[in-house]
């Protein structure tokens, strides 16, 4: 878990250097103070993990896998939370690991499609956890609403370091799949007959989705997730013409939505996670009017040429 101080340590003083040309009174502290230095990193990171992972989701059509994971996850929180852990995330990893499998293997195999399986799977956990949690839960629901809206300033060293940690690899694993996944997204069949081992890399596939959703929840909050996973790979989808610019630019797109996000919540005195999360939805407004206006001008001046 060294990883998250190991960044802090390379981060830290090119953070502070640019504290003083950053606009607005209270957002520069991001990149003053130590401790807002932490949950600002750990937003990047997972923006551009976010970003790629999306980009993939987008052409398996499975956009609302990260919606219905987060809120598998806010359910798993509420289980564990009764059962007494004392750590109900790492539970809320492992049962959202198992769930993305569930949604893979139901979807590959015709079971069911992947919108009905996510609905089914996410409605089913969430319910299940939020009536356990009001039957034999505690009677202040703070610290189960903590996961519901995201408290992105309130991050502890433990927190930011397993987030940056899991981030991480989940990021290399992503390189490393790049291809195999591409080729899987495309035509599976053919994938296979290629000899590419569809189901060891769709496991694996299951378990990164299930450690960067359940990272994203501790980040903006289960009600958010979209926000950051599905909205920044849509805007690149707009602007981008192959599929390796299209992860590039979810990345920068994701990365811009968490700087203005994190800025106008500092300065507005906003949650963290909402504001991200309206910032991102007035991006891509911007993005697809823009991308509407021009394919509208080039088509007049292919007519009137």
């Amino acid at each position: 878990m060294v990883l998250g101080e190991l960044l802090l340590d390379l981060l830290g003083p090119v953070l502070e250097l640019l504290a003083p040309y950053m606009p607005g009174r209270w957002f520069p502290l991001y990149f003053s103070r130590v401790y807002l230095q932490r949950p600002l990193i750990a937003a990047l990171v997972v923006s551009m993990v976010a970003g790629f992972l999306g980009s993939f989701l987008l052409i398996r059509n499975l956009a609302l896998i990260g919606d219905g994971l987060a809120h598998v996850s806010f359910g798993a929180i509420g289980i564990f939370l009764v059962i007494g852990m004392i750590q109900p995330v790492d539970g809320a990893y492992l049962v959202c690991i198992l769930a993305a499998i569930l949604i893979d293997l139901a979807q590959r195999h015709g079971w069911l499609t992947g919108d009905t399986a996510i609905g089914i799977i996410s409605t089913g956990m969430l319910g299940l956890g939020l009536v356990l949690f009001r039957l034999y839960g505690s009677d202040s629901l703070t610290t189960i609403d903590s996961y519901l809206w995201g408290d992105l300033n309130i991050m502890p060293n433990s927190l930011y370091n397993e987030i940056i940690f899991i981030a991480v690899i989940c990021y290399f694993g992503l390189i490393i799949f790049y291809r195999s996944l591409l080729a899987i997204c495309i035509d599976p069949v053919a994938a296979k007959i290629q000899g590419i081992p569809v189901e060891l890399i769709s496991f694996c596939w299951s378990i990164l989705v299930g450690l960067v959703v359940v990272s994203m929840v501790q980040i903006i909050g289960a009600i958010l997730v979209t926000a950051m996973l599905v909205t920044p790979a849509a805007m690149a989808q707009l602007t981008s013409r192959s599929f390796l610019s299209t992860v590039i630019l979810a990345q920068v797109y994701g990365v811009i939505t968490v700087l203005l996000g994190l800025y106008y919540s500092a300065e507005l005195g906003t949650g963290s996670g909402s504001m991200i999360a309206l910032v991102s939805a007035i991006l891509f407004i911007v993005v697809a009017s823009a991308k509407g206006l021009f394919n509208f001008f080039k088509a007049i001046n292919q007519d009137t040429i």
